[in-house]
């Protein structure tokens, strides 16, 4: 299996000390699966930038080290016309933000992926789809 993350569980690895954020042990466990090479990861374009603006909202004076590990994290990414195509069909057909269909298009253009996600709004509205799974859901699988 291969595993396209949101920004929604990746910022969940730099916040496992905030006792208000939930399943960061989920998504820490997801991240080192990945990083043994039992989960390879393939990501849209812009992931590093999403999760990176949301950390320097939220950890502003720590968001700079955080970055660099993230960029530390082996992942491929896929930019494909197929991918904005599809996530643009999404983004529409479910009233809902291109940056979050992206993922789940990268998801359903590669063969064996699944879109990991705790944005319970999106996985809602597109669980349908398949080739999605609720973080604490696929955590406990």
């Amino acid at each position: 299996m291969i595993v396209v993350v949101d920004a929604s569980v990746a910022v969940k690895w730099f916040l496992h000390g905030n006792p208000d954020e939930q399943h960061t042990d989920l998504a820490l466990r997801l991240l080192e699966q990945s990083v043994l090479g039992l989960l390879p990861m393939v990501q849209p374009t812009h992931f590093v930038a999403e999760v990176a603006a949301v950390l320097a909202r939220l950890k502003p004076t720590e968001a700079q080290d955080d970055l660099f590990d993230l960029l530390d994290i082996s992942f491929r990414t896929l930019s494909s016309p197929e991918a904005y195509s599809t996530a643009l069909e999404l983004a529409m057909r479910l009233d809902h933000h291109l940056f979050d269909t992206l993922y789940h298009a990268v998801a359903l253009q590669t063969p064996g992926a699944v879109l990991v996600t705790a944005d319970r709004r999106y996985y809602d509205k597109a669980q349908h789809l398949g080739q999605i799974a609720w973080l604490a859901d696929f955590g406990s699988a």
